[in-house]
């Protein structure tokens, strides 16, 4: 091949490279203080391409994930398990969930009774977002991996 030719063609496919890479740009994450549990690893292998239609994308942060573009679902494992919490605790698929509703259709939802712990930022705007039964239906396969140690309860009413 002629030099021209070959360096036409390299800077072609170079080009190339840089713009398929610039489209799946890394969602930019914070690992948590237990990020490099063995379990998180467990749980991180065994997430889902899609979350209610919404693409996997990388993130640049051990045991993290991120679903959409822009991200409707942020998973994070290896945080702190949360302790008693007058938030509501609901159970999917034999996992616990604490959810905090944080307004405007966003949602902090953490694992109750596992250890380490798994919490998910939801985004569950009609237009752009995911419903969150069915990411937490879901993710309950890779989450429900983890040890459990505690279980939601219900609160004796007055």
């Amino acid at each position: 091949m002629p030099p021209r030719r070959l360096l036409v063609l390299s800077a072609a496919v170079l080009v190339s490279a840089s713009v398929l890479s610039g489209c799946t740009s890394p969602v930019a994450m914070q690992p948590a203080p237990s990020a490099n549990d063995p379990l998180c690893a467990e749980v991180s292998v065994r997430l889902p391409a899609t979350l209610d239609g919404k693409e996997r994308r990388q993130t640049d942060a051990q045991a993290t994930g991120a679903w959409g573009d822009p991200a409707a679902v942020l998973l994070t494992c290896g945080i702190e398990p949360p302790g008693p919490t007058t938030l509501p605790c609901s159970t999917v698929d034999g996992v616990d969930w604490i959810i905090e509703d944080l307004g405007e259709f966003r949602f902090r939802v953490t694992t109750f009774g596992r250890t380490p712990a798994v919490e998910l930022y939801l985004d569950t705007n009609v237009d752009t977002g995911v419903s969150s039964a069915v990411v937490l239906e879901a993710l309950a396969s890779s989450v429900g991996r983890l040890p459990i140690d505690g279980a939601c309860t219900d609160v004796p009413v007055p």
